[in-house]
């Protein structure tokens, strides 16, 4: 058999831990199907003394995580400990410069940073791989690089962040407000004490971005996405949504320009352009994604040749995450490296963002409003105006917070830029005792 493979691990946490113990738990199968030993030779945390349920003693350790670049035992670094700047980029930077390969679970920084390092890793002939930083265990990057290459994408779209959808589908189930669910999610582990980047949609975010790179052969533009997340969804909001057929979920979106979208002129839109957006949207019972609840991750792609494909599992946790780190080890082990998306950082296409206003479809729109004469007539005044075909109008009164009501309205099929426009006319009413939540409904 060859020579291990020489790794070391920069990130002693949940995941780093459940990657020792994945190595020395399957070291004989994962051998046997890499073709050589995997070996973590080195380690890197901020504590060393901390007590992580498995043995430390046998490597070597570095106080210093960018040391772990420039030891002349060391093949590939693992990189598990997040953000998208600061040490670990540094680290990335460091490995990938001295030719060594770099693993990361890190979303983030292959958000912000995914070119820069693509483009030194080719440079240096180095592999990057960073499976475990989208939807955890689930194999979706290698889907879409091996499994679905020879076709063309059209949409890639689906549920990437596990906490949102724990919240979402408690919700759903128990009928109890956002503060409270995720009272409890924090209290399980399942959201971290300071929540935002889950609950307004960044992660997810972080996550689509790179999907969308891999899925349309494009360069990584995060600055481009439209982001909206869950934090003023409201029980109300997830009953209507129920009475209509449907469940609430957040969902990342990307697609090229054209089909469900319109040019400038009204005609269908063109191609070169990219939709990138992630925010909760009403997802009708019989999509696969309506099945998808707790703390699950699932992805959806649509390809010319293959048809629709799902991926679905466990978005986070030491086991699913550790399985994607120790799968592109295997990968690097064999000898199966290739561009990290998919094709070489030149040759990927720049794809510009494409206009929101343009896509087509359906909305549910929330509004809480006074509870008076004429503020209907205001708001329907403003549909017409604006050229929006009202498919049903509901109105929900809720006398214990002052006599306030909300007016959910459900749209017909047309550009977004008619319902934007109907909220501007809106907007610094009187009547609205709060900006309207507005929510696609998933075609």
């Amino acid at each position: 058999m060859a020579d291990p493979l020489r790794i070391a691990l920069a990130g002693l946490g949940t995941v780093g831990g459940g990657v020792i113990r994945l190595i020395e738990s399957n070291g004989a199968l994962i051998a046997r199907r890499a073709g050589r030993p995997l070996e973590i030779v080195a380690v890197c945390a901020r504590d060393r003394a901390k007590d992580r349920g498995v043995d430390l003693s046998r490597y070597a350790w570095e106080d210093d995580m960018t040391l772990l670049a420039e030891r002349p035992d060391v093949d590939v670094v693992v990189e598990l400990v997040g953000g998208a700047d600061g040490p670990a980029l540094a680290l990335a930077r460091r490995a990938l410069g001295a030719g060594k390969g770099l693993v990361t679970a890190n979303k983030a920084m292959i958000a912000h940073h995914g070119m820069e390092l693509a483009e030194l890793a080719e440079a240096e002939g180095a592999p990057l791989k960073f499976e475990a930083a989208v939807a955890g265990g689930v194999p979706v990057i290698k889907g879409l690089r091996e499994g679905a290459a020879a076709n063309v994408i059209s949409r890639i779209y689906g549920i990437l962040n596990g906490t949102c959808n724990y919240i979402l589908s408690t919700m759903e189930r128990t009928g109890r407000d956002f503060a409270d669910v995720l009272a409890e999610a924090q209290a399980l582990g399942y959201a971290e004490a300071d929540p935002s980047f889950d609950i307004e949609g960044i992660d997810a975010a972080h996550k689509l971005a790179i999907l969308a790179a891999i899925a349309f052969g494009s360069r990584l533009d995060f600055g481009a996405m439209h982001i909206a997340g869950i934090s003023r969804i409201r029980a109300a909001d997830i009953a209507q949504a129920a009475a209509l057929g449907y469940v609430i979920r957040l969902i990342g979106i990307a697609e090229t320009e054209g089909g469900e979208t319109e040019g400038a002129d009204g005609e269908a839109g063109g191609t070169g352009r990219l939709h990138q957006r992630v925010q909760p949207c009403l997802v009708p019972r019989a999509h696969p994604l309506a099945a998808v609840d707790g703390a699950t991750n699932a992805v959806v792609a649509e390809g010319n040749f293959v048809g629709r494909l799902l991926f679905q599992g466990a978005g986070a946790g030491d086991g699913p995450t550790a399985s994607a780190v120790v799968a592109d080890l295997i990968d690097i082990a064999r000898g199966d490296t290739g561009a990290p998306f998919s094709v070489p950082v030149a040759q990927l296409d720049t794809l510009d963002p494409a206009d929101p206003g343009h896509r087509l479809g359906r909305a549910y729109m929330r509004l809480t409003v006074a509870d008076r004469p004429g503020v209907l007539a205001e708001i329907t005044a403003a549909m017409r105006d604006a050229g929006v075909s009202i498919e049903s109008l509901i109105q929900q009164g809720r006398p214990e917070e002052g006599g306030e009501v909300l007016v959910a309205i459900v749209t017909h099929g047309g550009p977004e830029r008619h319902v934007a426009a109907a909220l501007k006319l809106l907007e610094g009413s009187a009547s609205l005792a709060e900006p309207p939540l507005v929510m696609p409904l998933l075609g």
